[in-house]
């Protein structure tokens, strides 16, 4: 049986299979599509998506780049931690999360993650983040002489972390993006359905 469903139809509401309670948490590294994505699932969930990156640059009214610059990795990453910690005291439920790609590198934010909801690792091979990375600037991470390098090095290091964090893993090379949000919907059904 296939992940992806082409006869599922996740915007009809009447439908016998239920919306998931929780959230959807996306995780995987810069470039994985986790924005993209998340966007999508939003339509059709009709669930509003939060970015944490875009939390944290409207709570510091700062960019990424300019925290990192100004106040360092340190001082993001507990920002990373503080905005996951407030997600959850707010009770938040139905929504669409889609996390900075080393947001689960602290291992204090991985159970949290798991506890505000079902946790994807949206995966994508070099090639694919180096491309979808190259058209922007506001990557401090990967303000190198050798992104390639830098990526593959970051892959290696999060990789792990990511399947350890994540209740499904997705691999985005090549597939679009309706049929993985459809493949995400159709597996979040399964696991609140069960859990």
């Amino acid at each position: 049986m296939p992940l992806f469903s082409p006869t599922l139809s996740p915007m009809n509401h009447e439908c016998s299979e239920p919306l998931p309670a929780k959230n959807i948490i996306l995780v995987g590294f810069m470039g994985s599509g986790k924005s993209t994505i998340g966007r999508e699932l939003g339509q059709l969930l009709s669930y509003p998506l939060i970015d944490t990156d875009s939390k944290i640059e409207e709570n510091e009214k700062l960019s990424v780049a300019d925290i990192f610059s100004l106040k360092g990795e340190d001082y993001f990453r507990e920002s990373e931690t503080l905005t996951v910690q407030q997600l959850i005291s707010d009770g938040l439920t139905h929504h669409i999360i889609a996390t900075g790609g080393g947001l689960p590198v602290r291992p204090e934010n991985r159970p949290l993650l798991r506890e505000l909801g079902y946790v994807v690792w949206l995966d994508a091979n070099t090639d694919t983040i180096l491309e979808r990375t190259s058209r922007n600037s506001n990557r401090p991470l990967l303000q190198t002489e050798n992104p390639r390098a830098t990526i593959e090095k970051m892959l290696a290091q999060r990789n792990a972390i990511y399947q350890e964090v994540a209740h499904l893993h997705l691999q985005t090379t090549g597939l679009n993006i309706a049929e993985t949000a459809h493949g995400i919907l159709e597996s979040a059904r399964y696991f609140f359905g069960h859990s």
